[in-house]
């Protein structure tokens, strides 16, 4: 039997069915929760605290998804974007990270890497509303990314060494991003049940 986080209802159209109301909602919550906690970690160079927490918050996800396999695909492909695009942003040298970190030479931070798997817990949950809304996703994108990195250089996991090259940059690569997203998560549902499915 399912645990009660990701209960489902019945589309509209019947296109299979999707998360409450109520799971959307704890799902934003469990994220928000996690981001302040592992961000708190970066900050406090503590980086091993940040992957506990992301990790905690994906099995939490899995553990309720109705494909968690299908699921933990998303995960890992959404990842790897993650650690694809903090590779390319951080050769342009435009932010930093405290030298406690984790980060090898051209490498990203692992735990930065790490809160592109919990924000991959959203895609299926909180953030499906994107879905075959492009232009809407290249829009939150290029919003919700520089905003949240510049939430996390306020408390300190992260600054930056020109700012407004570095929001643009972000800006930029989360306008493509996001649209790669969606359309991963439409390509690994681990949360909906599909009808036909058992």
């Amino acid at each position: 039997m399912k645990a009660p986080g990701l209960k489902l209802r019945v589309a509209a159209g019947g296109g299979g069915r999707t998360p409450t109301r109520a799971a959307v909602l704890a799902n934003l919550a469990m994220f928000q929760a996690t981001w302040f906690a592992a961000v708190f970690g970066a900050a406090y160079c503590i980086p091993l605290w940040s992957v506990f927490c992301v990790a905690c918050a994906v099995l939490w996800h899995l553990g309720l998804a109705e494909s968690p396999a299908r699921e933990a695909r998303l995960v890992a492909a959404v990842t790897f974007v993650g650690f694809i695009v903090e590779t390319a942003n951080g050769a342009f040298g435009y932010v930093a990270f405290p030298s406690c970190d984790g980060a090898a030479g051209w490498l990203p931070p692992y735990w930065l890497v790490a809160m592109w798997a919990l924000f991959s817990i959203c895609l299926n949950v909180s953030l499906r509303w994107l879905r075959g809304r492009w232009l809407l996703a290249c829009a939150f994108g290029a919003f919700g990314g520089p905003v949240s990195f510049a939430a996390g250089a306020r408390l300190g996991a992260a600054q930056f060494v020109e700012t407004v090259p570095g929001l643009l940059l972000i800006a930029t690569t989360w306008a493509w991003a996001m649209p790669v997203l969606v359309w991963l998560s439409m390509q690994f549902d681990g949360v909906s049940r599909q009808e036909g499915e058992a």
